[in-house]
């Protein structure tokens, strides 16, 4: 995040002064209950979704291999995005339904922490979209995600945001 200071310098909050890259310091930072809505779909072919709902793709059931790739992947952030803080996240919700043409992924994501989730959130229905592709790509290999937003983010010291 830029930051304009009072002396009119743009400072970095992930960019130390010798010029590399830093986690930000949250210590000081104070614990507030923080959640994060991301939203995104995954545009698919009439063949896949009627096998997605018929729950006879070859791998398993598509949804529930989705949801729960998606909130391991939330609570594994900080393990893929090198700047984010391993968080202890209260609770992690992940809808994944058919809405011809496309399969939505939306992912709520709640911890109560110095930092932000909105990461945690986005990472969860990237990866619930990833797995959609992988377990349906035999059926059709031009499905496309697309849509990946936060929807909304409350808590901490910035204001909250709704994209909606």
């Amino acid at each position: 995040m830029a930051v304009l200071r009072m002396d009119g310098v743009v400072t970095f909050s992930h960019i130390g002064p010798d010029g590399r890259a830093r986690m930000v310091d949250v210590g000081d930072k104070d614990v507030s209950v923080r959640v994060a809505v991301a939203e995104g779909a995954v545009r698919a072919s009439s063949a896949f979704l009627d096998a997605v709902e018929a729950d006879s793709v070859a791998k398993g059931n598509v949804l529930e291999t989705a949801r729960l790739a998606g909130i391991q992947a939330a609570k594994r952030t900080h393990e893929l995005i090198p700047l984010a803080h391993p968080l202890s996240i209260d609770h992690i919700d992940i809808e994944a339904f058919v809405d011809r043409p496309l399969i939505k992924i939306r992912a709520t994501v709640r911890a109560k922490a110095r930092t932000g989730v909105e990461m945690e959130a986005l990472t969860a229905v990237t990866v619930a979209a990833l797995t959609v592709y992988d377990m349906g790509k035999a059926i059709d290999k031009a499905m496309l995600i697309e849509g990946v937003r936060l929807v909304s983010k409350t808590g901490g010291k910035s204001d909250d945001y709704s994209a909606e």
